[in-house]
Formats: structure tokens, C-alpha cells, sequence
């Protein structure tokens, strides 16, 4: 198996890189995290990368991190999601995110990835609740108030990542309540 690679970004695709390694261009799938901070073509980048192999086809999937590669691989292992569902959820929602849901049960911030629907969401609940460190988490608060969740609605349908709208969030102050307010701040940080 291919854990890791080295290599200097030759393309920037709509879901993956093609890495440049020792005179060959590898195709690697990422989140699309991984696709906002390459920099762009020309610049080196590491992947910790995961390799699928079918009878058809050879499939690289690479993360930033090892932390994202293993929770990627703890994803493959849910009946029903596969490599292109798991990397849907790594490029819409944060592991702590992801973490924070199981731990509080909340199946809609899971719904809110393309390609999961209610009953995934739950499957998502039961299996994971056993394989991820979700003890810590769930004695925590709730990962976000009524208001922020309409203000995550409005910029997801505005085109951005619920990894954006929940960084912008963080940037407002709790004092500000009104969804119309903290939707303000949230795009005014977006616009920076």
C-alpha cells in the first residue's frame, strides 16, 4: 500500500491533484481542503494517501494530515459509504465537526453533506459511536444554537463549505444573537 507521498502539484482538478513523484504524475483525490491550501501548480505538497484497489480500477485517496487519513478509513468501514461518499464528508464537514455530531447524536449536520440522507446519517450514528474518541466531546455543549444553524443554512446555500460558515461563525461574538446580525459578521469575515 502507498501511505504517503512527496511531490510537486503539476494539475489542480475538480476533486483531486496530479502529484508529480519521481518522473511519474499520480492522481490523488482530496478533500477539497486539501484543494484550497495547495497554493497552487508548481508548489510541493506530502499527502498521507490511501490506496482502493478494484478489479477495474486503482484509486488514490490523500489528506493533509493522519488524523483525516484514519478517520477517512473509519468512514469506508459504514455499510453504504464508499470512498467517494467519505471524502464528501472530510470536504464539508471538520473531523472535530464530525466528532461533535456523533457524540451529540445530531443526524442533521451529517444530512447537510451531499450524498447523505437521513437513514445514512443514523448509520453514520450507530456505527461510528464504537470506533471514533467521542468521550471527551460528549459532555461538551451543543455544537451550534438555533441561530447558527440558520446562518450555516444561509451561507452553505450561498455556495460556501460548512467548514467556512462554521469558521466565520466562530469569528462573531456570542453577544450577537439575531441570525440576521451574526449572518452579517459571518459574511463580512467571509469577505476578508
Amino acid at each position: 500500500m502507498i501511505a504517503s507521498l512527496s511531490g510537486t502539484i503539476l494539475q489542480i482538478e475538480e476533486a483531486s491533484l496530479v502529484v508529480g513523484v519521481g518522473g511519474v504524475g499520480l492522481r490523488v483525490f482530496v478533500p477539497r481542503t486539501v484543494l484550497e491550501d495547495t497554493g497552487g501548480a508548481g508548489r510541493s505538497i506530502r499527502l498521507h494517501t490511501h490506496l482502493i484497489v478494484r478489479e477495474q480500477e486503482l484509486a488514490l485517496y490523500g489528506f493533509a494530515t493522519l488524523e483525516d487519513r484514519q478517520l477517512f478509513e473509519t468512514l469506508l468501514g459504514v455499510n453504504g459509504v464508499g470512498p467517494k461518499v467519505a471524502l464528501s464528508i472530510l470536504s464539508t464537514l471538520s473531523p472535530e465537526l464530525i466528532q461533535g455530531a456523533i457524540a451529540r447524536e445530531e443526524t442533521a449536520v451529517l444530512q447537510r453533506v451531499p450524498g447523505i440522507g437521513k437513514k445514512t446519517a443514523e448509520r453514520l450514528m450507530f456505527q461510528l459511536r464504537d470506533k471514533l474518541d467521542i468521550s471527551q466531546i460528549s459532555t461538551l455543549s451543543p455544537l451550534a444554537s438555533d441561530a447558527d444553524t440558520d446562518v450555516i443554512d444561509i451561507l452553505t446555500g450561498l455556495g460556501f463549505s460548512i467548514v467556512e460558515a462554521q469558521t466565520a461563525l466562530q469569528q462573531v461574538p456570542r453577544e450577537v444573537t439575531a441570525v440576521d446580525e451574526r449572518l452579517q459578521l459571518a459574511l463580512q469575515y467571509l469577505d476578508q
